[in-house]
């Protein structure tokens, strides 16, 4: 399990630092949200679902899609706005899709997947199916009343739905302390109906509490539920940078955060050679992919009109 944990753990640090790498030179078309010190959350949650349980992503949603299993060739192609990307160049690093991996997509319109989540989840539960669906987001979407709304109607019917809260304190540049009253996100959960529980970041905890819950979500015995799961984003809100200059938080405010890096603690429990075949492995992947999106072509002009819905509005 440690293998597996940290070559997802590993390929999403090397992904998002080749992405910040590449990124100065304006050959990625899209802003950038990068997930890089948010790993643990991922995959942690994703390590509990199958192959048929659906994911949505907020528009940080990388690490989300490449831990569901999301194709990595066709994400790099899709950053630099590329025909062969998932969404044919059209969505950029914010709309990242993958159906046959169960990952429906991420928005870059804060909250707007938590609604989605609930209509799928909804289907789900009228076609009797076992899959569930979990819906990624962070702090911020919980300012929108979009959150309360679907809270509410996930515990009136009991949705097959797990809400995973990636709280890394800050929407955009401002702490949620400073948006927030009570800026406890669980409880205003389980006023709503729906209960909750706080996580640190903590790859073992956050894997096994989800597990156990998806477990009770698909079995019936439970209806939605939500982690707040605590973390810390070690880049700017988007781009590839620092921004401590800007004075809203401070290199000794990410300095805790740093120092208990999951990909780094859980790639110290492997023997050296193990650890090193796996990085090795990921690499060549890694750069495999964004050699495919240099080499693949940009979208023909009349790919604008493609996959769009026709209103009568006469």
């Amino acid at each position: 399990m440690n293998e597996r944990v940290y070559r997802s753990l590993y390929r999403i640090r090397r992904v998002e630092e080749e992405v910040a790498k590449a990124y100065p030179s304006d050959k990625i078309k899209s802003p950038v949200h990068l997930s890089i010190g948010q790993e643990a959350i991922a995959v942690g949650v994703c390590e509990g679902l199958r192959p048929t349980d659906i994911v949505f992503a907020s528009y940080r949603g990388h690490a989300a899609y490449l831990a569901k299993g999301g194709d990595l060739r066709m994400m790099i192609a899709e950053l630099y706005g590329k025909v062969t990307g998932c969404a044919k160049g059209k969505g950029g690093s914010m709309h990242l899709i993958d159906v046959s991996h169960g990952i429906m997509g991420s928005s870059a319109v804060v909250g707007t997947t938590l609604p989605n989540a609930a209509g799928y989840a909804y289907a789900l539960r009228r076609k009797k199916s076992d899959a569930i669906v979990t819906v990624f987001f962070g702090d911020g979407a919980t300012d929108e009343g979009v959150f309360y709304e679907t809270l509410n109607f996930a515990a009136l019917k009991r949705l097959p739905l797990l809400f995973i809260c990636e709280n890394n304190s800050y929407a955009i540049h401002t702490h949620q302390t400073k948006r927030h009253s009570q800026p406890n996100i669980a409880q205003r959960s389980a006023a709503m109906g729906v209960p909750a529980e706080v996580l640190p970041d903590d790859i073992d905890i956050v894997r096994d509490k989800i597990s156990s819950a998806i477990d009770r979500i698909r079995s019936g015995k439970s209806g939605p539920l939500l982690f707040e799961c605590m973390t810390y984003r070690w880049k700017e809100h988007v781009g590839p940078g620092e921004d401590y200059h800007l004075g809203y938080r401070t290199k000794e405010d990410a300095a805790k955060w740093i120092a208990n890096d999951q990909v780094r603690r859980v790639g110290m429990r492997l023997d050296d050679s193990t650890r090193a075949e796996i990085e090795a492995s990921v690499e060549k992947e890694v750069a495999d992919a964004f050699a495919f999106a240099e080499k693949s072509e940009f979208p023909d002009p009349a790919e604008l009109w493609t996959d769009m819905v026709e209103l009568d509005i006469r």
